[in-house]
């Protein structure tokens, strides 16, 4: 049954996704991670300029084949608003989270960017909040990711922000680096269960199957029918770091078996951290903006209408007193 959602929270939805309701967003908060990306060999060589102008270049050519762009407060969303770089008819995500982890690596603790707030992604002109947590249900820091993310739910439900929420798996196990196929399946679908609180407005979920481990796609739509039984809120398909390839035959099982689009990004633009000046635009027009232009057909094609889960309350003429 649909739950009842603020007009406020469904116009930034309408705003994040296309015409067919579907949620196709080009992913480009990366921080640390893009650093090492562009340079293997020595990450705290690239600059914040070298980091800025990427975002940029990326954004100003991929953003019209999304619905929407996710970026950073450190490098993406005023560096790419203030230079134009993204359209006026782009919706935006803004990340809040603080990039990494603090504690220990097998009961990982997240926070939100000291300096940063929803209330500030509001200000600027975000169309909806993206909070990244790592998660394992059975971790006792569990309970503590849980408190984070209702507290965060509470920021966006004061600022009409949807909250769209990134949970990332891991090994609490510190004998055990990679979560197994099967204990990764069990894991992302509790996940689901656990995360979609009241609050959570759209669910940034992992393929519940390692597909290098499980080649049936039998198999893979099976998992996808159960997170999208998990999950209470529409959820949409991370990338994570698979290649173009597989990533497109994971959205169109994900999105055949219930998913309501994606959040995309290196498997689109995964080469152009390597590539630099004309080489760099050149690999973006010819090859990463098809990408995601098809990318964006599947989900308009295939997604489940994220206006499935939500309905507006009643609008009169008196909505505005209780608004």
């Amino acid at each position: 049954m649909p739950t009842d959602i603020s007009i406020g929270k469904f116009r930034n939805l309408q705003q994040c996704s296309t015409a067919s309701q579907a949620i196709s967003v080009l992913a480009l908060d990366h921080r640390n991670n893009l650093r090492a990306a562009m340079n293997p060999a020595d990450p705290k060589a690239v600059t914040s300029a070298d980091l800025v102008t990427f975002k940029q270049q990326v954004v100003g050519i991929l953003a019209p084949a999304s619905s929407a762009v996710l970026l950073d407060p450190l490098y993406g969303v005023a560096q790419c608003i203030a230079s134009g770089a993204l359209p006026g008819t782009a919706g935006l995500l803004c990340a809040v989270e603080a990039s990494g982890y603090t504690g220990d690596p097998t009961a990982r603790s997240s926070q939100v960017m000291p300096g940063f707030s929803v209330a500030k992604a509001s200000r600027l002109g975000a169309n909806a909040a993206k909070l990244l947590v790592y998660y394992h249900p059975d971790n006792p820091s569990a309970a503590e990711i849980e408190v984070l993310v209702q507290q965060v739910a509470a920021d966006c439900a004061a600022a009409d922000l949807p909250l769209f929420l990134e949970p990332l798996s891991y090994s609490p196990d510190p004998a055990i680096k990679k979560l197994s196929p099967a204990e990764r399946r069990r894991v992302v679908l509790e996940t689901a269960r656990r995360l979609t609180m009241p609050g959570v407005d759209v669910l940034k979920a992992e393929f519940p199957l390692d597909a290098s481990a499980e080649p049936n796609e039998a198999a893979w739509a099976q998992a996808c029918a159960e997170l999208s039984a998990a999950s209470r809120a529409p959820w949409v398909l991370l990338s994570a770091s698979v290649d173009y390839a597989t990533y497109l035959r994971q959205v169109t099982i994900a999105c055949r078996e219930g998913a309501s689009g994606v959040a995309v990004g290196r498997a689109v633009w995964q080469e152009a951290p390597q590539l630099n000046g004309s080489a760099r635009l050149d690999f973006l027009r010819s090859t990463a903006l098809p990408r995601m232009q098809r990318i964006t057909a599947l989900c308009n094609a295939l997604a489940r209408p994220w206006t499935d889960f939500y309905r507006l309350p009643e609008v009169n003429t008196n909505w505005y007193e209780a608004y």
